[in-house]
């Protein structure tokens, strides 16, 4: 299973959010280039970058930074928040990243999906975020009726690769994972699973790990590794190196 570290950016800084508030944002860097370094320094594989004001916008914010942020390091980065064109899309991989997440749009136009994963294949990512197993959309500010395992489920039959599911209410919490709402969504899907939300301990991650779930490839963590709760290394041998 990949550990792979958050790098949440909004106004060009680095910083985390609580359960995704706008309102509750709290500051880690000035310089997510050199954050980036720093968690390629100590044994990431690979990096999961958001820009937050593109996801609130609507429209990709922070491009030329992502794209200093993708040529700094030599490990692969996956970009999310605001790709809700395909321009966008084939920006930000042009721009660098190795894969890249489409939420909101594969909500909104889910008969679009099916084109863009054939087009992009591997290198696109399907976001399902959800609260109370509801799926969220648009910076996560607005719930939705779809439930989140059926979703995942769609998005499997359409040929998707990779799904990464956020737990909303778990993330920035330090709580632990929903461990109910990733095994739904993996045991809905063959494709791979990336669980993200409230991951905080290497417990956390041998309890996902105990869900023996063969998707499961991945785990996002952001603040309990900026918060100093856990180090990566510590979370990397719990997920098996």
């Amino acid at each position: 299973m990949l550990i792979i570290p958050a790098i949440d950016l909004k106004d060009g800084r680095c910083v985390r959010l609580r359960q995704g508030r706008a309102d509750e944002v709290k500051v880690y860097s000035a310089d997510p280039v050199q954050t980036a370094r720093q968690w390629a320094a100590r044994g990431a594989r690979y990096l999961h970058v958001v820009d937050l004001d593109g996801a609130f916008q609507g429209k990709p914010a922070h491009a030329a930074l992502i794209a200093r942020i993708a040529g700094a390091v030599a490990i692969p980065v996956e970009v999310g928040g605001g790709l809700r064109t395909d321009a966008a899309i084939a920006a930000a991989l042009d721009g660098g990243a190795a894969r890249v997440i489409v939420g909101t749009r594969a909500v909104a136009e889910p008969a679009t999906l099916k084109d863009l994963i054939a087009r992009f294949g591997p290198r696109l990512a399907v976001g399902i975020d959800a609260r109370d197993g509801l799926v969220q959309v648009k910076g996560w500010v607005e719930t939705t009726g779809t439930n989140a395992a059926e979703r995942a489920a769609a998005v499997d039959a359409l040929g998707a690769a990779t799904i990464i599911y956020t737990d909303t209410a778990t993330d920035g919490m330090l709580r632990g994972p929903n461990l109910a709402g990733v095994r739904a969504i993996c045991g809905a899907v063959k494709c791979h699973v990336i669980a993200s939300g409230g991951i905080s301990s290497a417990a956390d991650i041998r309890a996902l790990r105990a869900l023996d779930q063969a998707n499961l490839a991945g785990a996002i963590v952001g603040k309990a590794l900026y918060e100093g709760a856990v180090e990566l290394g510590e979370l990397m041998a719990a997920a098996g190196g």
